[in-house]
Protein backbone atom coordinates (compact mmCIF):
# COMPACT_ATOMS: atom_id res chain seq x y z
CA UNK A 1 0.00 0.00 0.00
CA UNK A 2 1.36 3.33 -0.67
CA UNK A 3 4.68 4.34 -2.37
CA UNK A 4 7.64 1.91 -1.50
CA UNK A 5 10.30 4.63 -0.64
CA UNK A 6 11.18 3.66 2.98
CA UNK A 7 14.40 2.41 2.36
CA UNK A 8 15.25 6.14 1.42
CA UNK A 9 14.31 7.79 4.51
CA UNK A 10 15.90 8.62 7.46
CA UNK A 11 14.24 6.62 10.51
CA UNK A 12 15.23 6.87 14.25
CA UNK A 13 13.74 4.44 16.86
CA UNK A 14 11.51 6.77 20.01
CA UNK A 15 10.11 5.06 23.00
CA UNK A 16 6.88 6.00 23.31
CA UNK A 17 7.31 8.87 26.93
CA UNK A 18 8.90 10.37 23.79
CA UNK A 19 5.41 11.51 22.56
CA UNK A 20 3.68 12.06 25.41
CA UNK A 21 1.43 15.82 25.77
CA UNK A 22 1.68 15.03 21.78
CA UNK A 23 -1.64 15.47 19.41
CA UNK A 24 -1.24 12.70 16.66
CA UNK A 25 -2.83 12.24 13.68
CA UNK A 26 -4.11 8.54 13.27
CA UNK A 27 -4.22 7.26 9.63
CA UNK A 28 -7.54 5.41 10.82
CA UNK A 29 -7.55 3.06 7.49
CA UNK A 30 -4.18 2.13 7.67
CA UNK A 31 -4.32 1.17 11.58
CA UNK A 32 -7.50 -0.67 11.52
CA UNK A 33 -6.02 -2.99 8.27
CA UNK A 34 -3.40 -3.38 10.95
CA UNK A 35 -5.60 -4.83 13.53
CA UNK A 36 -8.24 -6.51 11.24
CA UNK A 37 -4.65 -8.75 9.86
CA UNK A 38 -2.82 -8.97 13.05
CA UNK A 39 -5.11 -9.87 15.55
CA UNK A 40 -6.13 -13.30 14.05
CA UNK A 41 -6.31 -16.96 15.63
CA UNK A 42 -3.85 -19.55 14.80
CA UNK A 43 -5.65 -20.64 11.55
CA UNK A 44 -5.85 -16.91 10.49
CA UNK A 45 -9.63 -16.49 11.69
CA UNK A 46 -10.44 -13.10 13.00
CA UNK A 47 -11.82 -12.65 16.08
CA UNK A 48 -15.74 -12.49 15.74
CA UNK A 49 -18.97 -12.43 17.90
CA UNK A 50 -21.57 -14.77 18.60
CA UNK A 51 -23.21 -13.46 15.26
CA UNK A 52 -20.04 -14.24 13.24
CA UNK A 53 -19.24 -10.26 13.04
CA UNK A 54 -15.62 -9.59 12.71
CA UNK A 55 -14.54 -7.84 16.26
CA UNK A 56 -10.53 -7.98 16.19
CA UNK A 57 -10.35 -4.07 14.73
CA UNK A 58 -12.53 -2.98 17.60
CA UNK A 59 -9.90 -5.32 19.91
CA UNK A 60 -7.42 -3.20 18.60
CA UNK A 61 -8.65 -0.05 19.34
CA UNK A 62 -9.79 -0.26 22.27
CA UNK A 63 -6.77 -1.78 23.97
CA UNK A 64 -4.46 0.39 21.85
CA UNK A 65 -5.65 3.19 22.06
CA UNK A 66 -6.23 2.72 25.87
CA UNK A 67 -2.25 1.79 26.33
CA UNK A 68 -1.37 5.05 24.15
CA UNK A 69 -4.11 7.31 26.18
CA UNK A 70 -2.61 5.83 29.13
CA UNK A 71 0.96 7.05 27.90
CA UNK A 72 -0.15 10.63 27.41
CA UNK A 73 -0.93 10.59 24.11
CA UNK A 74 -3.90 12.55 22.71
CA UNK A 75 -4.70 10.60 19.32
CA UNK A 76 -7.28 11.66 16.26
CA UNK A 77 -8.31 9.32 13.86
CA UNK A 78 -8.30 10.10 10.40
CA UNK A 79 -10.72 8.66 7.88
CA UNK A 80 -10.71 8.12 4.15
CA UNK A 81 -13.30 10.10 2.21
CA UNK A 82 -14.24 9.20 -1.39
CA UNK A 83 -10.88 8.54 -3.21
CA UNK A 84 -9.66 9.80 -6.00
CA UNK A 85 -10.77 8.01 -9.66
CA UNK A 86 -6.86 7.70 -10.11
CA UNK A 87 -7.02 5.19 -7.76
CA UNK A 88 -9.51 3.13 -9.19
CA UNK A 89 -6.48 0.68 -10.37
CA UNK A 90 -5.00 0.04 -7.10
CA UNK A 91 -7.77 -0.47 -5.59
CA UNK A 92 -8.95 -3.02 -8.04
CA UNK A 93 -6.01 -5.19 -8.01
CA UNK A 94 -6.23 -5.11 -4.22
CA UNK A 95 -9.44 -6.36 -4.09
CA UNK A 96 -7.99 -9.16 -6.55
CA UNK A 97 -5.26 -9.74 -3.91
CA UNK A 98 -7.71 -10.04 -0.72
CA UNK A 99 -10.06 -12.49 -3.12
CA UNK A 100 -7.36 -14.91 -4.49
CA UNK A 101 -5.88 -14.90 -0.70
CA UNK A 102 -8.79 -15.94 1.06
CA UNK A 103 -9.46 -18.47 -1.62
CA UNK A 104 -6.11 -19.76 -0.62
CA UNK A 105 -6.58 -19.27 3.11
CA UNK A 106 -9.50 -21.57 2.71
CA UNK A 107 -7.29 -23.87 1.13
CA UNK A 108 -4.55 -23.91 3.47
CA UNK A 109 -7.13 -24.72 6.55
CA UNK A 110 -8.51 -27.23 4.41
CA UNK A 111 -4.99 -29.01 4.55
CA UNK A 112 -4.25 -27.91 8.17
CA UNK A 113 -1.36 -25.86 7.04
CA UNK A 114 -1.84 -22.92 9.73
CA UNK A 115 1.54 -20.95 9.01
CA UNK A 116 -0.08 -20.32 5.33
CA UNK A 117 -3.28 -20.17 6.61
CA UNK A 118 -2.35 -16.97 8.92
CA UNK A 119 -0.32 -15.67 5.72
CA UNK A 120 -3.04 -15.62 3.31
CA UNK A 121 -5.89 -14.73 5.99
CA UNK A 122 -3.83 -11.75 6.63
CA UNK A 123 -3.69 -10.70 2.90
CA UNK A 124 -7.31 -11.11 2.59
CA UNK A 125 -8.35 -8.33 5.07
CA UNK A 126 -10.55 -5.44 4.15
CA UNK A 127 -11.87 -2.59 6.21
CA UNK A 128 -15.36 -2.24 5.44
CA UNK A 129 -18.35 -0.12 5.67
CA UNK A 130 -19.23 -1.94 8.80
CA UNK A 131 -15.82 -2.03 10.45
CA UNK A 132 -15.73 1.80 9.71
CA UNK A 133 -19.03 2.58 11.34
CA UNK A 134 -18.52 0.23 14.58
CA UNK A 135 -14.97 2.20 14.51
CA UNK A 136 -16.31 5.46 14.82
CA UNK A 137 -19.22 4.26 17.52
CA UNK A 138 -16.29 2.64 19.61
CA UNK A 139 -13.86 5.99 19.16
CA UNK A 140 -16.68 8.41 19.87
CA UNK A 141 -17.96 6.20 23.33
CA UNK A 142 -14.36 5.81 24.26
CA UNK A 143 -14.23 9.88 24.17
CA UNK A 144 -11.62 9.91 21.39
CA UNK A 145 -12.13 12.19 18.43
CA UNK A 146 -12.14 11.20 15.15
CA UNK A 147 -12.26 13.43 11.77
CA UNK A 148 -14.34 12.56 8.32
CA UNK A 149 -11.68 13.22 5.87
CA UNK A 150 -12.89 14.81 2.01
CA UNK A 151 -10.68 12.30 0.20
CA UNK A 152 -7.44 10.84 1.34
CA UNK A 153 -6.95 10.42 4.98
CA UNK A 154 -3.02 10.97 5.08
CA UNK A 155 -3.24 14.10 3.12
CA UNK A 156 -6.01 15.57 5.64
CA UNK A 157 -3.80 14.02 8.57
CA UNK A 158 -0.75 15.52 7.27
CA UNK A 159 -3.21 18.74 6.54
CA UNK A 160 -3.55 18.80 10.36
CA UNK A 161 0.11 18.52 11.26
CA UNK A 162 0.82 21.63 9.01
CA UNK A 163 -1.47 24.03 10.70
CA UNK A 164 -0.53 22.60 13.99
CA UNK A 165 -3.47 21.05 14.71
CA UNK A 166 -1.40 17.63 15.32
CA UNK A 167 2.25 17.50 16.48
CA UNK A 168 2.57 13.87 13.90
CA UNK A 169 1.00 11.76 11.52
CA UNK A 170 0.77 7.94 12.24
CA UNK A 171 0.51 5.66 9.53
CA UNK A 172 2.41 2.77 8.26
CA UNK A 173 2.26 4.07 4.66
CA UNK A 174 4.97 6.92 3.05
CA UNK A 175 2.63 8.67 1.40
CA UNK A 176 2.28 11.45 4.15
CA UNK A 177 5.63 12.94 3.02
CA UNK A 178 4.36 13.34 -0.44
CA UNK A 179 1.36 14.91 1.13
CA UNK A 180 3.51 17.35 3.13
CA UNK A 181 3.54 16.01 6.54
CA UNK A 182 6.68 17.17 8.70
CA UNK A 183 7.51 14.05 11.10
CA UNK A 184 5.61 10.78 10.55
CA UNK A 185 5.18 7.98 13.71
CA UNK A 186 5.60 4.57 12.15
CA UNK A 187 4.29 1.30 14.12
CA UNK A 188 2.21 3.33 16.68
CA UNK A 189 -0.84 0.74 16.44
CA UNK A 190 1.44 -2.74 17.03
CA UNK A 191 4.74 -3.38 18.66
CA UNK A 192 6.52 -5.66 20.02
CA UNK A 193 7.66 -9.73 17.92
CA UNK A 194 6.45 -10.16 14.73
CA UNK A 195 7.14 -12.62 12.28
CA UNK A 196 8.71 -12.54 9.05
CA UNK A 197 6.57 -13.74 6.29
CA UNK A 198 6.98 -17.14 5.09
CA UNK A 199 10.24 -17.45 7.79
CA UNK A 200 10.66 -18.72 10.92
CA UNK A 201 12.00 -15.59 12.16
CA UNK A 202 10.60 -12.98 14.28
CA UNK A 203 11.51 -9.16 14.54
CA UNK A 204 11.46 -6.41 17.12
CA UNK A 205 8.73 -4.05 15.57
CA UNK A 206 10.18 -0.91 17.65
CA UNK A 207 8.30 3.17 17.53
CA UNK A 208 10.28 4.99 14.51
CA UNK A 209 10.06 8.91 13.69
CA UNK A 210 10.53 9.89 10.54
CA UNK A 211 10.93 14.11 9.46
CA UNK A 212 10.61 14.93 6.35
CA UNK A 213 13.35 18.11 6.56
CA UNK A 214 15.96 15.76 7.90
CA UNK A 215 15.66 12.87 5.09
CA UNK A 216 15.29 15.44 2.07
CA UNK A 217 18.97 16.94 3.81
CA UNK A 218 20.74 13.81 3.70
CA UNK A 219 19.40 12.74 0.03
CA UNK A 220 20.21 16.29 -1.03
CA UNK A 221 16.57 16.74 -2.95
CA UNK A 222 13.01 18.87 -2.03
CA UNK A 223 10.19 17.69 -1.46
CA UNK A 224 9.12 17.92 -5.07
CA UNK A 225 11.94 15.99 -6.29
CA UNK A 226 10.95 13.15 -3.54
CA UNK A 227 7.39 13.22 -5.26
CA UNK A 228 9.03 12.48 -8.28
CA UNK A 229 11.09 9.34 -7.46
CA UNK A 230 7.90 8.11 -6.09
CA UNK A 231 6.38 8.65 -8.72
CA UNK A 232 8.73 6.46 -10.46
CA UNK A 233 8.59 4.01 -8.10
CA UNK A 234 5.34 3.36 -7.95
CA UNK A 235 2.36 5.36 -6.12
CA UNK A 236 -1.47 4.36 -5.25
CA UNK A 237 -2.18 6.63 -8.47
CA UNK A 238 -0.51 5.40 -11.38
CA UNK A 239 2.74 2.37 -11.94
CA UNK A 240 6.17 2.93 -11.41
CA UNK A 241 9.10 2.73 -14.00
CA UNK A 242 10.30 -0.62 -15.17
CA UNK A 243 13.06 -1.99 -13.21
CA UNK A 244 13.14 1.07 -11.13
CA UNK A 245 13.53 1.09 -6.94
CA UNK A 246 13.54 3.48 -4.74
CA UNK A 247 17.56 4.14 -4.88
CA UNK A 248 17.85 3.93 -9.01
CA UNK A 249 14.89 6.87 -8.90
CA UNK A 250 16.85 9.01 -6.77
CA UNK A 251 19.70 8.40 -8.66
CA UNK A 252 17.80 9.22 -11.81
CA UNK A 253 16.09 12.35 -10.12
CA UNK A 254 19.17 13.83 -9.20
CA UNK A 255 21.55 13.26 -12.08
CA UNK A 256 18.05 14.61 -14.41
CA UNK A 257 16.88 17.34 -12.05
CA UNK A 258 12.84 16.08 -12.39
CA UNK A 259 10.77 13.82 -13.76
CA UNK A 260 10.05 15.27 -16.97
CA UNK A 261 13.40 14.59 -18.17
CA UNK A 262 14.14 11.12 -16.84
CA UNK A 263 10.35 10.33 -18.80
CA UNK A 264 12.29 12.37 -21.61
CA UNK A 265 15.64 10.70 -21.14
CA UNK A 266 14.20 7.08 -20.98
CA UNK A 267 11.13 7.92 -23.77
CA UNK A 268 8.49 6.54 -21.98
CA UNK A 269 5.14 8.66 -20.70
CA UNK A 270 3.09 8.26 -17.47
CA UNK A 271 -0.01 8.75 -18.32
CA UNK A 272 -1.75 12.36 -16.24
CA UNK A 273 1.59 12.71 -15.00
CA UNK A 274 0.85 16.57 -13.95
CA UNK A 275 -2.36 15.28 -12.37
CA UNK A 276 -0.57 12.94 -9.97
CA UNK A 277 2.16 15.31 -9.25
CA UNK A 278 -1.30 17.61 -7.76
CA UNK A 279 -2.86 14.90 -5.86
CA UNK A 280 -0.11 15.41 -4.02
CA UNK A 281 0.77 18.85 -3.70
CA UNK A 282 -2.78 20.10 -3.47
CA UNK A 283 -4.66 17.52 -1.56
CA UNK A 284 -8.45 17.52 -1.36
CA UNK A 285 -8.69 18.51 2.29
CA UNK A 286 -10.91 20.21 4.54
CA UNK A 287 -10.57 22.84 7.82
CA UNK A 288 -14.00 21.72 9.07
CA UNK A 289 -13.20 19.69 11.91
CA UNK A 290 -13.05 20.31 15.58
CA UNK A 291 -10.81 18.11 18.06
CA UNK A 292 -12.09 17.32 21.36
CA UNK A 293 -11.58 14.81 23.93
CA UNK A 294 -14.21 13.58 26.27
CA UNK A 295 -14.24 11.38 29.23
CA UNK A 296 -15.05 7.57 28.20
CA UNK A 297 -18.50 6.23 29.16
CA UNK A 298 -18.64 3.11 30.59
CA UNK A 299 -21.91 2.18 30.68
CA UNK A 300 -22.45 2.24 26.53
CA UNK A 301 -18.72 0.52 26.44
CA UNK A 302 -20.08 -2.20 28.09
CA UNK A 303 -23.47 -2.34 26.10
CA UNK A 304 -21.62 -1.85 23.08
CA UNK A 305 -18.51 -4.09 23.62
CA UNK A 306 -19.97 -6.57 25.82
CA UNK A 307 -23.27 -7.06 25.23
CA UNK A 308 -23.20 -7.00 21.53
CA UNK A 309 -19.98 -8.11 20.60
CA UNK A 310 -18.81 -10.63 23.08
CA UNK A 311 -16.01 -8.71 24.77
CA UNK A 312 -15.11 -9.76 28.49
CA UNK A 313 -17.07 -7.45 30.54
CA UNK A 314 -13.96 -7.56 33.19
CA UNK A 315 -11.67 -6.58 30.18
CA UNK A 316 -13.39 -3.31 28.94
CA UNK A 317 -14.30 -2.37 32.49
CA UNK A 318 -10.01 -2.22 33.48
CA UNK A 319 -9.84 -0.64 29.62
CA UNK A 320 -12.35 2.02 31.02
CA UNK A 321 -10.80 2.89 34.12
CA UNK A 322 -7.24 2.99 32.28
CA UNK A 323 -9.12 5.33 29.58
CA UNK A 324 -10.71 7.40 32.97
CA UNK A 325 -7.45 7.87 34.66
CA UNK A 326 -5.89 8.96 31.82
CA UNK A 327 -8.30 11.80 30.83
CA UNK A 328 -8.59 12.79 34.16
CA UNK A 329 -4.71 13.31 34.02
CA UNK A 330 -4.85 15.27 31.14
CA UNK A 331 -7.58 17.49 32.38
CA UNK A 332 -5.88 18.04 35.38
CA UNK A 333 -2.61 19.04 33.19
CA UNK A 334 -5.06 21.45 31.45
CA UNK A 335 -6.30 23.15 34.40
CA UNK A 336 -2.86 24.62 34.97
CA UNK A 337 -2.68 26.76 32.75
CA UNK A 338 -5.95 28.46 34.46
Amino acid sequence: MGTDIGDLLQKRKIELSDLSSQVIAVDAFNTLHQFLSIIRQRDGSPLVNSSGKVTSHLSGLLYRTASLVEAGIKPVFVFDGKPPEMKSQTLNKRKEVRESSREKWEYAKKEGDLEAAYKYAQASSKVDQGIIEDSKHLLGVMGIPWIQAPCEGEAQAAHMVLKKDADYVASQDYDSFLFGAPAVIRNLAVTGKRKLPGKNVYVDVELEMIELEETLQALGISRDQLIDIAICVGTDYNKGLEKVGPKTALKLIKKHGNIHAVLREKGVEIEALDSIKELFTHPDVTDNYEIKWGKPDSERLITFLCEENDFSVERVEKAAERLKAASGARQRTLDQWF
